[in-house]
């Protein structure tokens, strides 16, 4: 810890030092004094006989002035700073002591509770946080899902419509066509039996044959289930039918398979 140490001022100092030289004035006058004093007491004339007289011869001598002798400056000592205070607690006795200690205790175990019970509180709510999040994933995984199922199953809808429609296109186009180019020119009914209609009986006959470039029927003959008195009329039916030919690439070709189903009801 540094002191500061300040100088006295000029003016005392110059004070000092005249009264340091007036007292060595003082002080040389006073020697002269005294030893005049003494040697006037020492000497004194007596009056009953005479003496020889005695010539003393003094000599002022004149002493030069002492030099002025300047006193040290005072060496400030180092001011320490009083101590802080001691505070002095009374002891407390020993039930108080344990009761504060107790007490203390105790605060530190609700705290530390308190501090668990903000960290559970923490982590259930992150966890609810993170359970809704994944929820709402989920949904969203799922809407999109569903999405693009109902994108998928509207594109294969569309998909089977056109293919659909393309195909009854395709088969009324090629049935127009046929149609067309083998359409019937003349059809006459079969003769119905009289023996069947004697013996009121119906039933249906079907003749298969062909085409040729002629438009007229070629081969034909009876498939499926006809009775035995619908054969002959029906094949001498379709014996009679005439077609318009079929014409593909400028030149009329045979069509087989062409079918014709007769009908006999009785009305």
């Amino acid at each position: 810890m540094a002191l500061g140490l300040s100088a006295p001022p000029a003016a005392v100092l110059t004070q000092r030092r005249w009264t340091n030289a007036a007292g060595a004035a003082l002080t040389t006058l006073g020697l002269h004094a005294g030893l005049i004093a003494l040697l006037l007491t020492s000497w004194t004339p007596t009056m009953d006989a005479p003496v020889a007289t005695q010539v003393m011869q003094t000599q002022l001598i004149s002493l030069p002035s002492p030099a002025p002798v300047l006193p040290e400056p005072p060496v400030a000592e180092p001011v320490e700073a009083p101590p802080p205070p001691v505070q002095v607690e009374a002891p407390a006795p020993q039930v108080e002591q344990a009761d504060l200690a107790f007490k203390r205790a105790e605060r530190e175990r609700e705290a530390e509770q308190q501090r668990k019970q903000q960290m559970e509180h923490r982590r259930e709510e992150q966890a609810r946080r993170d359970e809704q999040q994944r929820r709402e994933q989920e949904r969203e995984r799922l809407a999109e899902q569903a999405r693009l199922d109902a994108q998928r199953r509207q594109a294969e809808a569309e998909a089977a419509a056109r293919a659909e429609a393309a195909e009854r296109a395709r088969q009324a186009a090629a049935a127009d066509a046929a149609s067309r180019q083998y359409l019937p020119i003349a059809k006459k009914p079969p003769v119905y039996p009289q023996r069947a209609l004697d013996s009121g009986l119906q039933g249906a006959c079907t003749v298969s044959y062909t085409v040729d470039v002629q438009g007229r029927v070629r081969s034909p003959k009876v498939v499926g289930d006809c009775h035995p008195l619908f054969i002959r009329p029906s094949l001498i039916a379709a014996q009679s039918f005439r077609y318009q030919p079929r014409i593909v690439d400028g030149r009329a070709v045979e069509v087989p398979n062409v079918q014709n189903t007769f009908h006999y009801r009785i009305e």
